[in-house]
Formats: structure tokens, C-alpha cells, sequence
């Protein structure tokens, strides 16, 4: 079988040629025969051909392979502005097209089949989504391509570059497990963003607390309090938009946890499946109460990523890291309670990746998940609190008794289930 195996490579390699050909071929369909530069025929080649000259250099050494391809480059080159004279197209896309099948080629026989079939597949989808990405970047506002940016450096290059061990205290800050923590929290949030404006603002109240809701449901709360002040009638169905996305917490506090914790996350199942679950029935009876339907609710997420909001909330989380051992220490679980209670009257997040941190090595499973049940009971007791303050009696009373039964259905789930 051992003999069969540079059939089965050339076989791979012409194969990852039909499929980057067949994209190309299907773009310049409506061209006559003679007109392209390369379609589905050429490209399979180009792979093939990238395949036997990988075979070759593993006999004649790799600079044969090399020289092979910078003649490729050269005849396609040549061949792209021979056909500028017939067609003003600046575009070199299919040069790099085919580049990169000679490649992929090249890969497949190498032993490096697997990662050559990967990227032919890339590729072809990044050729067939053209129209999709250039629609895409050109409704790009400058303040999204800048927190794209933002994202991607204290992710790609800040992450890397921090020492991961342990610092301070009892060995409690690790500087980039503290930052891998910070990227979670701004990768969701940057999600949400997207994800609400790829909807569109006009897609209903309930669509709008559900993906604005996972970047900051605190400012769903007070966004829809504000329209009910100033919208009478509109109070069931306001109400519905801000138990949606209350409720987007509960699962985005088991995704974090379990990301850093699997066994925590598995603790809070229950109850957060629970508290979730009522939140949806909550939110539909509301809905159903609230009359004509009203499809405007523009989003309050103004930007997707901001740098100073990811700083505070590194060193709130590093304060709340300190605190937490500090009080685990000499107050034992009583102590965690009580910062997860005040840490919860503002964020979440912060108290859940401390914790995290911390259960099954200097704190219990079991009271880890306690003092995050009592930080989303704070947190969830408070939205309820604005939606009083800031939108009146009306909506404020629809919204503070069903999460009395919401943070009800989640205590009593954690008393029954084990």
C-alpha cells in the first residue's frame, strides 16, 4: 500500500485544484471560451502540477520545488497583463488563486495533505464570499474597524507577551490568565455588537434585548426604562425586552465559568438553566400581554470595543482577585458571600472569573457557586431596581415581580438538585 501512497497525494492535489477551479470557473461562467486566463481546467493543473513538483523535490531538493514556482509566478503574471488589454481589471486575485493551489499542491504531497485541504477550502470560500465581504467592509463605520483593531491587540499580540505565573499574595495575580479573562468579556461584548447590527435596530423589541442584551443587559435595562417613561402603553412590551435580556446573564455567566472551570459551570447548571428558562416564559407573557406589535427599539451600544473599559475592568477583576483570597482567608466562605453580594450590585463578570480562578483549589466547588448564584441574584435585584427608578411604577413592577419568581425558580432549584 506504501506504493499507492504518491497516487493518492497527486489524487488529493488535483482534487484541491477542481475545487479552488470550480469557484473560479463559476465566477467567469458568462465568458467566452478563450477569454479567461484560467479556469476550472487550468487551476486542477496548477494543482497537479504544484503536486508532482513536490513529489520531484524530495528527490532533487527543494530548491527545484522553489524555482517551479517563481515560473509559475512569472507566466501567470504575464498572463494577467496580456489580458489587460482586453479587460481593465487592476484585480490580481486570481493570480494569488493560483498561486496558492500550486501550493496546496505542493502540500499534499509533502505529507501535509490535511493542512492543504484546510486551505483550498479557506481559500475557496474567501473567493466565493467577495460580493459578501465587499458589501461588509463598505458598511464598516471607522469606529468598528478601530475596535477590530483594538481587539486584536490585546488578544493577538498582548496576550502572548504576559508572564503566565503567578504574582503578589498567596501567588493570586496571574498577569495573563488576568488578561485572557479581560479578551473573553470584550470578544462577547464585540459579538453582541455585530450580531445586533447584522440584524438590524428594526427587528423588534425582543431581538434587540436578546443580542444587545450579551454585550450589556445593564444597558438594555436602562435604555427600555427610559422609552417606557416616555411611551405609556408600551410597558408590557418593554418589560418582555428587558427580562430577554436579563436573561442572556444567566447562560453567558455558565459560558465564562465553564471556559475557566468546567466543574463550577456544571455546579450552576441547574439553577441557571432554571432562572433562564422563567426569564423566556416571563418575557413571552409579557409579549403576548403588550398588544400591537412595535418593531423600532434602536440598540443603545454606541461602540463595539473601547480600551479604557477593558483596563477598569482588568483592574477591577485584579482587586476583586486580591479580595476575594483575602477574605477567604480570614473570614472563610462567609467572607466570599459578601464581596459576591456587593461585587454583584454592579457587574457579574469580574465576581465569576475570580471565583473561577479559585474553586477546587482554595475555595469549594459548592460555595464558589453559591457566592455567583448570590452575585446574579444582586445583580438581577438591582436591574429590576433601575427599571423601577428610572421607567416608573408601570413597568417597574412588572419587571420586579417576575424576577421574584425568576431568582425564586433558581434558589429553589439549588435547594432541590444536589
Amino acid at each position: 500500500m506504501e506504493n499507492l501512497t504518491p497516487f493518492f497525494t497527486l489524487g488529493v492535489a488535483l482534487a484541491l485544484g477542481l475545487l479552488i477551479g470550480l469557484e473560479r470557473g463559476w465566477k467567469d461562467r458568462e465568458q467566452e471560451e478563450g477569454q479567461r486566463v484560467a479556469g476550472i481546467r487550468t487551476y486542477a493543473l496548477i494543482g497537479l502540477l504544484g503536486g508532482v513538483w513536490g513529489l520531484l523535490s524530495e528527490q532533487l531538493g527543494q530548491a527545484l520545488l522553489a524555482a517551479a514556482f517563481v515560473t509559475l509566478a512569472l507566466v501567470l503574471v504575464a498572463a494577467h497583463a496580456l489580458s489587460q488589454r482586453q479587460e481593465r481589471d487592476v484585480g490580481i486575485t486570481g493570480v494569488i488563486a493560483g498561486l496558492l493551489t500550486f501550493a496546496f499542491g505542493a502540500m499534499a504531497t509533502l505529507g501535509q495533505a490535511t493542512l492543504a485541504a484546510a486551505g483550498a477550502v479557506v481559500t475557496t470560500i474567501l473567493l466565493g464570499t467577495k460580493p459578501i465581504l465587499h458589501a461588509w467592509v463598505g458598511r464598516m463605520e471607522k469606529k468598528e474597524l478601530h475596535a477590530t483593531l483594538k481587539l486584536l491587540l490585546i488578544s493577538v499580540v498582548a496576550l502572548p507577551l504576559l508572564p503566565n505565573e503567578g504574582y503578589g499574595p498567596w501567588q493570586a495575580l496571574n498577569p495573563q490568565r488576568i488578561w485572557w479573562m479581560v479578551v473573553i468579556i470584550a470578544a462577547i461584548s464585540f459579538a453582541g455588537y455585530f450580531a445586533m447590527k447584522i440584524v438590524g435596530e428594526r427587528r423588534g423589541i425582543l431581538v434587540t434585548g436578546l443580542l444587545a442584551g450579551l454585550a450589556s443587559s445593564t444597558a438594555v435595562t436602562v435604555h427600555f426604562s427610559r422609552l417606557a417613561r416616555g411611551s405609556p402603553g408600551l410597558e408590557n412590551i418593554l418589560a418582555s425586552g428587558i427580562l430577554v435580556a436579563c436573561a442572556t446573564m444567566f447562560p453567558r455567566i455558565l459560558v465564562v465559568s465553564g471556559i475557566f472551570n468546567p466543574s463550577l459551570a456544571w455546579a450552576l447548571l441547574w439553577p441557571f438553566l432554571a432562572m433562564t428558562v422563567t426569564s423566556y416564559l416571563a418575557a413571552w407573557i409579557f409579549w403576548r400581554r403588550g398588544g400591537p406589535r412595535h418593531d423600532h427599539a434602536s440598540t443603545p451600544l454606541r461602540n463595539p470595543f473601547e480600551l479604557v473599559p477593558a483596563l477598569i475592568f482588568a483592574g477591577l477583576l485584579t482587586a476583586i482577585l486580591l479580595l476575594s483570597r483575602v477574605l477567604s482567608d480570614h473570614f472563610g466562605d462567609a467572607g466570599i458571600y459578601l464581596l459576591a453580594a456587593v461585587s454583584g450590585i454592579t457587574d457579574v463578570d469580574p465576581i465569576t472569573l475570580s471565583l473561577a480562578n479559585m474553586a477546587g483549589d482554595t475555595l469549594g466547588i459548592a460555595s464558589a457557586a453559591l457566592a455567583i448564584l448570590i452575585a446574579a441574584f444582586v445583580n438581577s435585584l438591582a436591574k429590576a431596581g433601575l427599571t423601577l427608578g428610572i421607567g416608573g411604577v408601570q413597568i417597574g413592577s412588572r419587571v420586579g415581580l417576575a424576577m421574584l419568581v425568576i431568582l425564586g425558580s433558581g434558589f429553589v432549584t439549588w435547594w432541590l438538585v444536589p
